[in-house]
């Protein structure tokens, strides 16, 4: 038994050797060297007083350029009164003395100052009786203006009135074949002038008409304006309408 279990002179061999490591030391590259650079740091804090203003500029500017168009109802209207003196063709131009406007005038209303007079010639005068004219010079369709008819002692019923206006003015008659509504009323001033007041309401335009008799003439003013103007001006345009009067019923 004991020789079977006494070392095997290969295993005693192996366990009496002495065993030598070597140790190999590698030497690691050399790390990059980074030279700091301190960031440069402003001294005082920015200034937004140049975007400040810049920002202001585009407000304003936008602003701008959302506003509607400018129109008589923006800012409030003056106006001056014109005296109308109703002349025949025949006396047209200044014939018949030199009596001013005001002594001589039959009839007058209020005109919105920046608003431009149209001169009448003697054929308009002579074939539909037109008088006066006046127009805003932004948009010429936007007018006043004032028509007479020696001859009539008093007015006849409102619709005939109304036809027989029509009857020289193509404009109208179209306005009244196209129009969505018609209206009229009859007034009277403090003295007991009658007016007959009309309003049209067309597809693109709108009228406001007032008639009357007086020194055997019929006299007729008329204010049109297409519908934008209409819609923006309406209060200024009413105000034009009321201010017709013959001479000695204001």
């Amino acid at each position: 038994m004991a020789t079977i279990y006494s070392p095997s002179p290969i295993l005693s061999a192996s366990a009496s050797t002495t065993t030598t490591t070597t140790t190999t030391t590698s030497t690691a590259p050399p790390k990059p060297s980074f030279t700091k650079t301190p960031l440069a740091i402003p001294t005082s804090k920015p200034s937004f007083t140049n975007l400040t203003v810049t920002l202001t500029a585009t407000a304003a500017a936008a602003t701008l350029l959302t506003l509607p168009p400018t129109s008589l109802a923006d800012a409030p209207t003056s106006y001056h009164l014109y005296h109308g003196t109703a002349a025949s063709a025949a006396n047209y131009g200044g014939y018949g003395g030199n009596s001013s406007k005001e002594d001589s005038a039959e009839y007058v209303y209020d005109v919105p100052d920046g608003w431009k007079e149209r001169l009448v010639s003697k054929i308009q005068k002579g074939t539909n009786g037109t008088d006066s004219e006046f127009y805003n010079p932004k948009k010429k369709a936007e007018k006043e203006y004032l028509t007479f008819l020696a001859g009539f002692r008093q007015l006849a019923p409102r619709d005939v009135v109304l036809n027989n206006l029509a009857l020289s003015d193509v404009d109208l008659q179209d306005l009244i074949a196209t129009a969505d509504s018609v209206s009229s009323e009859e007034k009277k001033d403090q003295n007991g002038q009658v007016y007959y007041v009309y309003e049209i309401d067309g597809v693109g335009a709108h009228s406001l008409i007032s008639v009357t008799c007086a020194k055997n003439k019929l006299y007729a003013h008329f204010v049109n304006a297409p519908t934008p103007e209409w819609n923006r001006d309406k209060d200024t345009l009413r105000h034009l309408h009321e201010s017709f009067k013959t001479v000695g019923s204001f």
